[in-house]
């Protein structure tokens, strides 16, 4: 049996390792110093055990199931939970900002019936950037348990925020592990994927210090994985899930409808109708009453700000090509959202020409234009390119599910499997293999 998956395990763990001592030494947020701290004493240990698994004879892959849990609990829950009880027990600096925005917006939703302030209000406040609600209505579901029971280790939005991403894995590795007679994704693909979303150093940092966006990428893997189960009504109402907590999630809802559209046109009819019925609920029951309730302030808080007209400014400011551009070219503040419109025009018709045949190939479709939208929009974080991190991740159980299943074609028109086959291949993807 080959050693390579260990070795990767291997280095992974020990620049993972590499990564956590260096961000507790340099970094200037105190959360993510903590957190350094912590998980370095969990990868580095991650990396002693890869290496001694590596001198044991035959298959090894439970022992490598058991070092992914157990490094997922020390860089993950373990530092999560520490600063969420220090914090609870009133010591500062234990949250990034967005984890005091969404339990806020959870008090004004349970207080007003909408999650936002007004503009004139926001600038009227001591610290107006934590005034500001960036987030779809649904995102204030999150910080209802703390408006409603108070400020205890376990009504931190960010335990909320892992669970339920973790529910989400689960339910997504149980829909590719079983697929009606065939077979579904392997072992090791999904290992590769739960250490892509549970131990990959910007996923475990996120969960343990802000959190957000974990659940919203979550729900696009779920809705992935319906897609692939052909349940087009479920997929819809997972990643509208998704965009009812973040505009992230809009991008992918549209691969994931292209998707659809093609499943449909080999023969699933009604499949798009569905699709679009499953993500309408969602949206609709979180957006329709706050713009009902407080138009303005979605306004003020969604759209303005998101576009840099608020009274300040987005702390979302990498240096990537599209916060370069627009602080550095002349003109940039129109040259960056017009490269990012261009690019959504290119990878639009790019899906019409070509739409993704399988859950896998949207996937990959997602992670791209995600990617080329993080790195053109003219406020951005080098964190949000956890989004193609999880769904490279992802994709490989996805694509495994598909060239393992035997059932694949049936019931698909003679005249459609070339064209599906040039798209998944005929049998079981090299660069799945090379990954188990």
């Amino acid at each position: 049996m080959s050693n390579r998956p260990l070795m990767i395990d291997l280095a992974f763990y020990a620049v993972a390792a590499l990564f956590a001592g260096a961000t507790a030494l340099w970094t200037t947020l105190e959360p993510h110093s903590q957190w350094g701290a912590i998980a370095f004493g969990g990868y580095l240990p991650a990396a002693i055990c890869a290496a001694v698994l590596l001198t044991q004879p035959g298959a090894v892959w439970r022992g490598r199931a058991l070092v992914a849990a157990g490094t997922a609990v020390a860089v993950t829950a373990m530092p999560l939970a520490f600063m969420a009880v220090d914090r609870a027990n009133g010591v500062t600096g234990r949250a990034q900002e967005e984890v005091l925005v969404v339990e806020s917006s959870g008090a004004r939703l349970l207080d007003t019936g909408s999650p936002y302030l007004h503009a004139d209000a926001i600038a009227a406040l001591p610290e107006p950037l934590l005034g500001y609600n960036p987030y779809q209505p649904g995102m204030a579901v999150f910080g209802l348990p703390a408006a409603a029971f108070g400020e205890h280790w376990w009504t931190d939005a960010r335990i909320w925020f892992l669970l339920a991403a973790a529910a989400c894995a689960a339910a997504a590795v149980d829909l590719l592990r079983r697929r009606p007679g065939g077979l579904g994704a392997g072992k090791g693909p999904l290992l590769r994927a739960f250490q892509a979303m549970f131990v990959f150093p910007v996923c475990a940092l996120t969960f343990a210090t802000g959190g957000d966006d974990m659940p919203v990428v979550a729900l696009i893997v779920l809705a992935l994985a319906y897609a692939h189960r052909d349940r087009p009504f479920a997929a819809g109402l997972a990643v509208g899930a998704a965009a009812a907590l973040k505009l992230f999630a809009w991008p992918a809802a549209v691969v994931i409808g292209f998707l659809i559209l093609h499943q449909a046109a080999q023969g699933t009819r009604g499949g798009l109708r569905r699709y679009l019925g499953g993500f309408a609920i969602p949206v609709a029951v979180t957006m329709v009453p706050v713009l009902l309730l407080d138009a303005r302030g979605f306004f003020d808080n969604v759209i303005a700000f998101g576009l840099g007209h608020g009274v300040v400014t987005s702390p979302a400011r990498s240096p990537l090509p599209g916060f370069l551009i627009a602080e550095h070219v002349p003109g940039g503040g129109l040259i960056a959202p017009a490269l990012l419109g261009l690019a959504a025009l290119v990878i639009a018709a790019l899906l019409w020409t070509r739409p993704p045949a399988t859950a896998a190939s949207a996937a990959l479709w997602c992670a791209a234009g995600l990617s080329t939208a993080f790195l053109l929009m003219p406020s951005t974080r080098f964190g949000y390119l956890l989004y193609p991190v999880v769904l490279l991740g992802w994709w490989l159980p996805l694509r495994d599910a598909v060239a393992g299943a035997p059932t694949l074609f049936a019931g698909v028109a003679n005249e459609a499997v070339d064209e599906l086959e040039h798209e998944t291949g005929p049998g079981p993807s090299m660069a799945v293999e090379w990954w188990r």
